[in-house]
């Protein structure tokens, strides 16, 4: 369980880095598409440097008027 934890912690990290080295932290105003690509580039981890680049599209639905 304990290899499992540190690996998993490894992942996250690597994915944070790669995340922070496409800006994605650099922009206060985050969309709902936004904060998916960060959340997916995060996950994917390695992932990232063998040529995954997770992209989300989504919009929110506008109030009605």
């Amino acid at each position: 369980m304990r290899a499992g934890s540190v690996v998993l912690i490894l992942w996250l990290v690597i994915g944070a880095f790669a995340a922070a080295q496409r800006h994605y932290f650099d922009d206060a105003d985050k969309s709902c598409a936004d904060f998916g690509t960060l959340t997916l580039t995060i996950v994917a981890g390695p992932l990232n440097y063998f040529g995954v680049n997770p992209k989300v599209h989504c919009e929110t639905p506008q109030p009605s008027k």
